[in-house]
C-alpha cells in the first residue's frame, strides 16, 4: 500500500465475498439485487406488501402507500403491534426458549433473556405504565443506560400505544428538559446511575435537575442499576422493582393503526437545534425488519451485535426492533469499548461467538490506535459479516477492519442512513 496522502483517501481495489458466502446468502448475486431494487422502485406497493405479509397484522391494510410529496403514509387501514411482532409471534415455536438479548455490563455482570422471558418482562412493565395512568398516545421519555430495561421500556410503550422518546444516557439535564418540553411527555423512565469507565454517571440527578423548574412530567420510574444515593421525590418518583410487585404478566398487545406514532427521536443538533423525528408503526416495522433480513443477511442461529447505544436511531432499529422482529439474538453492552482494557469488544465477540458486528468508523480508528496486539489475543473466527454506520469510512480504516477483525474473509456492508429515514 502506498504511504502517501492519496492512499488514505482513495481505494480502487474490489474485495468480493467468497463463493461459499455468496452461495448461502439471501441475495446471491448482483443481478438478483438489481431485480429486487427495480421492483421496489417500479412497483413499490407490490414489493413492500410482500415484505409486510411476513409480519402479524390484526387488520389488513386497504392501501400500501399514499404518497403526497414530501409526505408518505404506509399500509393505510392496517392494524398491528410492534411488540407483538418482536416478541409474541416467536413464542409458538422453538424461538420461545432462544436467547433474545445477551447483555454484559461494564463491571462484568451478565444476563440473558429468552424470547419468553423478554415478553414476560415487557408485559409486566407495560402494566406498570398502565398502573401509572400512562395510556395510548402519551409520550414517555426513556433515559437509561444500555441495559435490557431500555429495550423493555421501549417495547412496553409500543405494546400499549404510548410514544417513547429515548434520550442518550450521556446527555445533560438541559437536553432532557428540551425534549420533555418539545414532546409534552407526562412520564420519564430512568435509572439511579450508569457505569462508564469505572465511574457512575448520575442519571437520576440529571433528571432531577431537568425537572427542577416544573414540566409536564408527573411520574418518574427509577430502575436501580448502580446503587448510588439518589433523591426520590415523594408523589412523583417510584421504583421500577417496587411497581412490579403490583402487576402481573398478562398484557395483550394493543392493535394500533399503521400510522400510529411509535417514537420521537431527536436529531443530533449538528446543523442546528435538535429536531424531533416521528416514526410511525407499520412502515417503520416493515423497513427495519426487511433491512435487517437483507442487509445483514440475518440467520436464525446468528448472534448479532450492533455496538450503538439505544439512545440513537441505530440502537432503536438494529438493537431492538429490526433484530427482534427477525427473531435474532442480540448482544447489548453497557460501557466503554476500552474498559478496563482496549480488548473489551474482542473479549465479547469471542465469549458470545458473535457472527455479525455493526460498529462505527470512529470506533474502528480508535481500535487502530490502541494496537493490533489487543485483537490478536482473541479468537474472532465466529464473525462472518461486518458493518459500518454513522459516517463514511476511510480506506485505511476499512482495510484494517477487513484484515484484522474480519480475518480477510468477512464482507463489509457500509451503510448510509439518517434519523429521518429510520433505517438503512
Amino acid at each position: 500500500m502506498q504511504n502517501n496522502i492519496e492512499s488514505h483517501l482513495v481505494e480502487k481495489r474490489i474485495f468480493k465475498p467468497s463463493k461459499d458466502f455468496a452461495k448461502n446468502t439471501r441475495i446471491k448475486s448482483l443481478g438478483q439485487y438489481r431485480r429486487m431494487y427495480r421492483e421496489s422502485i417500479r412497483q413499490p406497493a407490490k414489493f413492500w406488501a410482500r415484505e409486510a405479509n411476513e409480519l402479524v397484522w390484526r387488520a389488513k391494510w386497504k392501501k400500501v402507500l399514499q404518497w403526497k410529496a414530501p409526505f408518505a403514509k404506509w399500509f393505510i387501514g392496517g392494524k398491528l403491534n410492534i411488540s407483538e411482532n418482536c416478541l409474541d409471534r416467536h413464542l409458538t415455536g422453538p424461538r420461545r426458549n432462544k436467547a433474545a438479548i445477551i447483555w454484559e455490563g461494564e463491571p462484568g455482570d451478565k444476563r440473558t433473556l429468552t424470547y419468553q422471558q423478554l415478553q414476560r418482562e415487557v408485559c409486566r412493565f407495560a402494566n406498570v405504565l398502565k398502573r401509572n395512568n400512562i395510556k395510548k398516545g402519551d409520550r414517555v421519555i426513556i433515559y437509561l443506560p444500555n441495559i435490557p430495561e431500555a429495550a423493555i421500556a421501549m417495547l412496553a410503550c409500543a405494546r400499549i400505544g404510548a410514544v417513547h422518546s429515548v434520550v442518550f444516557g450521556g446527555f445533560s439535564a438541559d437536553s432532557i428538559r428540551d425534549r420533555i418540553i418539545d414532546s409534552g411527555a407526562i412520564a420519564l423512565v430512568t435509572a439511579d446511575g450508569a457505569y462508564r469507565r469505572g465511574g457512575i454517571v448520575p442519571l437520576k440527578k440529571n433528571v432531577d435537575d431537568a425537572l427542577r423548574d416544573g414540566t409536564s412530567v408527573r411520574r418518574v420510574i427509577v430502575f436501580r442499576r448502580a446503587g448510588n444515593d439518589i433523591h426520590m421525590e415523594e408523589g412523583r418518583d417510584v421504583w421500577w422493582h417496587r411497581e412490579l410487585e403490583y402487576v402481573d404478566a398478562n398484557c395483550p398487545p394493543t392493535p394500533l393503526d399503521s400510522e400510529h406514532p411509535l417514537y420521537l427521536l431527536y436529531t443530533s443538533g449538528s446543523t442546528g437545534k435538535p429536531k424531533g423525528i416521528l416514526h410511525t408503526t407499520g412502515g417503520y416495522l416493515v423497513e427495519v425488519y426487511s433491512t435487517t433480513k437483507y442487509v445483514f443477511d440475518i440467520r436464525d442461529e446468528d448472534i448479532f451485535w450492533c455496538t450503538a447505544d439505544v439512545g440513537w436511531v441505530t440502537g432503536h432499529s438494529y438493537i431492538v426492533y429490526g433484530p427482534l422482529a427477525n427473531g435474532a439474538t442480540v448482544v447489548m453492552y453497557e460501557g466503554a469499548p476500552n474498559w478496563p482494557e482496549p480488548d473489551r469488544f474482542w473479549k465479547i465477540i469471542e465469549e458470545y461467538r458473535v457472527n455479525i458486528l455493526y460498529t462505527a468508523p470512529t470506533a474502528i480508528r480508535a481500535f487502530i490506535r490502541w494496537g493490533d496486539e489487543w485483537v490478536a489475543k482473541h479468537d474472532l473466527s465466529s464473525l462472518r459479516l461486518l458493518g459500518t454506520v454513522g459516517e463514511p469510512i476511510n480506506p485505511e480504516a476499512w482495510m484494517w477492519y477487513h484484515k484484522n477483525i474480519g480475518g480477510g474473509r468477512c464482507p463489509i456492508v457500509d451503510t448510509w442512513w439518517q434519523t429521518e429515514t429510520g433505517s438503512i
